[in-house]
């Protein structure tokens, strides 16, 4: 949950710094998208499909452990029930890792697709700067929901 919040915030922050970034004065007036991003992310199937993904991920890790606490506990042998303890560990941290890497990567993925989406979607509408809704006190045309449906 926490790495989906702090990807959240990364994803406002790159739409943020490239509205900045791009943010041109001229005599003329500048064409002005505010977008939800957390909205956008929530309802992509792409965010969908991991967080299920990441949810069987965590029923295995939980079978995996109380099989190994079986395991461990049907020893008699102190320094064999040491050994097993360490060999599950060592295990699960691998397992854990993985499964935290490979989120990471997929999520990174998804961040930019979104990212790379609303770009495509915000030239080919002719706006000039992208905001965070949340940013936004007034003004701006809202491409939530025209977003959310190019991302799905």
């Amino acid at each position: 949950m926490k790495k989906s919040k702090l990807s959240l915030v990364v994803l406002a922050a790159f739409v943020i710094g490239f509205a900045s970034n791009n943010f041109a004065f001229s005599d003329g007036a500048n064409k002005i998208a505010v977008v939800d991003v957390q909205q956008v992310v929530s309802s992509s199937a792409q965010v969908k499909a991991l967080k299920k993904e990441q949810e069987t991920k965590a029923k295995e890790l939980q079978t995996f452990i109380e099989k190994a606490r079986k395991d461990v506990a049907s020893t008699t042998d102190v320094k064999k029930k040491q050994s097993l303890e360490e060999k599950y560990n060592k295990e699960l941290k691998t397992k854990q890792e993985a499964i935290g890497k490979n989120y990471t990567e997929k999520l990174s993925a998804i961040d930019k697709s979104i990212s790379g989406q609303i770009t495509n979607y915000a030239k080919l509408q002719g706006y000039d700067i992208v905001l965070a809704k949340g940013v936004v006190l007034y003004g701006g045309t809202d491409i939530t929901e025209a977003i959310s449906k190019v991302v799905k």
